[in-house]
């Protein structure tokens, strides 16, 4: 039986898995590399290898070796969770930049990335057009002599202020959006959602809008980019033919800008260095995991990776689901298929085949938010039963299916129930308005709510004269 768990990584999953093995009476240890966290975890602790034990196909257990001040131990549990996530190593395609090694300015990947006054009266190029990359660029612009943020195949950019000042997520994710976009064909939310992010402004005039619009990629959030766009701080630039020793060349351009400092904003890529290649292997950005969790072949499922997936919407909750559902195996409360079946699926996901409804994703870790974690929450009795609801509680249903799938409805029932999730769904949006409703001001009545009290004024003198006639 499962008691003792392995943590490795004390990241916003790691902190999830920790906190749903005490809630089901484990005892986990969390092996932490970096000094940020103290308690239950042993700080900086570098796990070195974790290996089957020799009687792995009967007992499952794991042999966990970490150094620690230059000093090595090992200890044996009986699983190990791995949340180490998958932005562990920074990508930096050097190979890709001809030219880049005679280049005699500075550069380096975002990561390092710590502060804007290194760009004061700089020329500064962004190369790539994430979340990271555009953050950098708009903080740049503010300083440097001039900013260039190069995309390859540009993206759709929106604000974190959405329909009526509300956060985009509460408004974009909830249950009845998910439902309607996933009824119609690709093409027509690919449509709908390109009129959506055109609505705030038009990507093409800016250089922005994306040249795969049929395989959605993660948007970028980012309420200044435009409006440094438009007063020329930031400069959209094509991808970089080729550096020089002090400027470089873009694509379909024969023009050379000089640059002084290049910033590569290339994302991560994610490895598994104290897991043998039979446990799990990395190919392509990719592992063969069964819901993007648990390795496939493994005879005994003791094993469980946290974290390795990017759903269109929030990892916090995802993570934390993945934790709860997870540990539920680990204890044997639910049985996964046999290894051929999950292996069938695994496959098929990596296929990334169009299902010509919903949203396309452009990458296999990506995926719908709402209906992986509404898979997960299913096979432990903890995703909300709507038609129950709407006989017993039927403004709960309502909040649950039109109003934002927060993560207060995930803890409504099964394990891990929450007593308070009810009022806290219920009250989400005074929570959300209190931080902006800083001065008190006197709402002018709704013309709609004022002729409606009128027609009920009218309808009541009606009924008492027919009553008295």
């Amino acid at each position: 039986m499962v008691k003792r768990v392995a943590i490795v990584g004390a990241g916003v999953t790691g902190l999830a898995s920790i906190k749903c093995c005490l809630e089901e009476g484990l005892k986990p240890t969390c092996f932490e590399r970096s000094d940020d966290l103290g308690g239950l975890w042993r700080f900086t602790t570098k796990v070195c290898s974790v290996r089957k034990r020799p009687d792995f196909t009967a007992t499952g257990q794991w042999e966990v070796v970490t150094l620690c001040e230059g000093k090595q131990e090992s200890a044996i549990f009986d699983a190990v969770m791995v949340c180490t996530g998958f932005l562990t190593d920074p990508y930096l395609p050097l190979d890709c930049f001809p030219g880049i090694n005679t280049f005699k300015g500075q550069y380096f990947h975002s990561r390092e990335y710590k502060h804007p006054d290194i760009f004061r009266d700089k020329r500064v190029l962004v190369i790539g057009m994430g979340n990271s990359g555009t953050d950098i660029a708009v903080e740049a612009s503010h300083l440097a002599k001039k900013v260039f943020l190069s995309t390859t195949g540009g993206a759709w950019v929106i604000s974190r202020v959405f329909d009526s000042g509300y956060p985009w997520d509460m408004v974009f994710m909830t249950r009845f959006q998910n439902t309607f976009r996933n009824s119609l064909p690709t093409p027509i939310v690919n449509w709908l959602i390109a009129r959506r992010m055109n609505g705030w402004f038009n990507h093409a005039n800016y250089g922005l809008i994306p040249e795969d619009r049929v395989q959605l990629r993660e948007p970028v959030l980012n309420d200044e980019l435009p409006g440094r766009i438009i007063t020329g701080k930031v400069l959209i630039k094509p991808s970089v033919k080729e550096v020089k020793e002090n400027s470089v060349v873009f694509s379909n351009t024969p023009k050379e800008e000089p640059i002084d400092i290049i910033v590569f904003a290339t994302g991560y890529t994610f490895a598994f260095p104290f897991l043998d290649e039979t446990v799990v292997k990395v190919e392509d950005g990719q592992a063969s995991l069964y819901k993007y969790i648990f390795p496939a072949h493994l005879p005994k499922p003791t094993l469980a990776i946290i974290g390795i997936i990017k759903p269109l919407g929030s990892l916090l909750p995802t993570g934390d689901i993945q934790a709860r559902w997870a540990i539920q195996v680990l204890k044997g409360m639910i049985k996964l298929p046999p290894s051929s079946i999950m292996m069938e699926e695994v496959n098929e996901r990596k296929k990334n085949k169009p299902s010509w409804f919903g949203l396309r994703y452009c990458r296999a870790l990506q995926t719908d938010y709402i209906t992986y974690v509404d898979e997960l929450l299913t096979a432990i009795n903890a995703k909300p039963n709507l038609f129950s609801l709407l006989l017993t509680d039927p403004r709960l249903a309502l909040a649950i299916f039109f109003g934002p799938c927060t993560p207060y409805q995930f803890r409504l029932t099964g394990p891990g129930k929450w007593e308070g999730a009810r009022n806290a769904i219920m009250t989400q949006w005074d929570r959300t308005f209190k931080a902006t409703k800083t001065r008190i001001v006197q709402e002018p009545p709704s013309l709609f709510a004022s002729l409606l009290k009128l027609f009920s004024f009218l309808a009541l003198l009606v009924a008492i004269f027919l009553i008295f006639l």
